[in-house]
């Protein structure tokens, strides 16, 4: 098993595609170079097109003399460098980096600020009118255990249940640290008095979950819902009911938990 870290901007996505560079054709055509035959990779889950990720974890099975270290360095001579092995480890012999997921932790950026940002404009969604974050922080707190999220999941992969568990959510101004979050994942490339995130740790994500919670929150922070409104949504079970769908740009995948 690998852990993964990189930046989404260039991609599409996780997922290979036939017409479209992927992350997963990347790093399996290294790995290719490396071992000499194709090696399927299964990632813990498919992030979407410009989603980055700072600990995706990915497992394959690759008979080899190299140890974890030497191939951790192989790897990264192959890739580009928006997108880096971080460690390689030897997993159990069944282990399945998606099906043996527990919980997984992502983070939303935003930018709320009068003036862009040359550099957060590629890893955070910048809002240039005032937001009310208690606003905001009181519509979160409605998402919070275990709902049919249906109303927050956007068209595609199929899924037996959009029933999921909520287990940890909070909204935080980045320059006062992030409580919470991996000590191993600081982030402090990302400086600014006027960045928030949003903190999501559930059981499991349903297509664009995130993304859509943090849009339909933001309609709210800019006083187009009220926190309330949340309650409705969930009950609806109908995606027309929520807000918009937040930029992939500001989406991180923080980490997963086994």
């Amino acid at each position: 098993m690998a852990i993964l870290e990189y930046d989404g901007s260039a991609y599409h996505g996780w997922q290979w595609q036939k017409k479209k560079i992927s992350l997963q054709q990347v790093f399996q055509e290294a790995l290719q170079k490396i071992a000499g035959i194709k090696i399927n990779v299964v990632a813990s889950g498919r992030t979407d097109a410009g989603v980055h990720a700072l600990a995706q974890v990915v497992s394959f099975r690759l008979d080899t003399r190299h140890s974890p270290q030497t191939l951790e360095r192989a790897l990264n001579a192959h890739l580009p460098d928006s997108l880096v092995v971080k460690k390689v480890l030897i997993a159990k012999e069944n282990f399945h980096a998606q099906l043996n997921a527990k919980k997984k932790l992502y983070a939303y950026f935003i930018l709320n600020d009068s003036l862009p940002s040359a550099f957060l404009n590629r890893v955070s969604w910048e809002i240039h009118r005032p937001l009310d974050w208690k606003a905001m922080k009181k519509a979160l707190k409605y998402l919070k255990g275990r709902h049919d999220f249906k109303s927050f999941q956007s068209v595609g992969t199929p899924v037996k249940t959009s029933v999921r568990t909520l287990h940890k959510m909070s909204l935080q101004r980045v320059g006062k640290g992030l409580a919470g979050f991996p000590k191993s994942h600081p982030l402090h490339f990302l400086v600014h008095p006027n960045l928030y995130v949003i903190l999501l740790e559930a059981n499991g994500f349903l297509k664009q979950m995130v993304r859509n919670i943090v849009g339909t929150v933001v309609q709210v922070g800019l006083g187009k819902m009220k926190p309330e409104s949340i309650q409705e949504i969930l009950k609806a079970k109908d995606r027309r009911k929520a807000g918009i769908a937040a930029p992939a740009k500001g989406l991180f995948l923080v980490e997963v938990k086994y």
